[in-house]
């Protein structure tokens, strides 16, 4: 059987594709919770479901790159593949210098900002919080921009995390906005 192939431009517009989908199945969902439950206790438990969610991402991660025989530390997370984001399709173009990351044109920030849904977009961005702590609990990656918080791309950088960013993550009644303090808007 003839193996059928796509160029990389497609793959990248099915990507984008996919990635509005699950941005628009993220608002679909928040915006019921909130609806239903009022916006305090909607917003906790989407925060929960982002951090689970995160959770399930950084352990993946954390299990394959200590499969290879590394440890989990911030230089390789990148080493576990474990549920990684494609490498175009859903940013237009990514810089990495340190514990330093900026990402231009995330589709699903586009997406949400069209949609004038930016706010519960953010809430969908604690994933990379989550991610990290799952990963490993001494590590979080935090927002020092973001477009879902109405700049042009979002930045990211890895810090070990505080206490208080362990507890977050450990307990479901806290307030998991604090985690990423550029992302809260308190």
């Amino acid at each position: 059987m003839e193996e059928e192939t796509i160029d990389k431009e497609e793959a990248a517009n099915l990507i984008k594709t996919l990635s509005e989908r699950i941005a628009l199945l993220h608002i679909s969902y928040a915006k019921t919770l909130i609806e239903e439950l009022g916006e305090e206790k909607g917003k906790r438990l989407i925060l929960k479901a982002i951090k689970t969610y995160g959770r399930y991402i950084g352990e993946a991660r954390r299990k394959e790159v200590e499969e290879k025989g590394l440890e989990p530390t911030a230089e390789n997370f990148s080493e576990g593949g474990s549920l990684s984001i494609p490498p175009f399709g859903m940013h237009s173009g990514i810089e990495r210098e340190g514990g330093k990351m900026k990402a231009y044109g995330c589709a699903m920030g586009k997406f949400w900002r069209e949609l004038g849904e930016e706010e519960l977009g953010k809430l969908y961005c604690y994933v990379d919080a989550a991610k990290y702590l799952g990963y490993n609990e001494d590590l979080v990656q935090v927002h020092t921009k973001a477009m879902t918080a109405g700049d042009d791309h979002c930045e990211f950088e890895i810090k070990e995390s505080t206490e208080e960013q362990k507890e977050l993550f450990e307990a479901d009644e806290k307030d998991f906005s604090k985690v990423d303090e550029y992302l809260c808007d308190d």
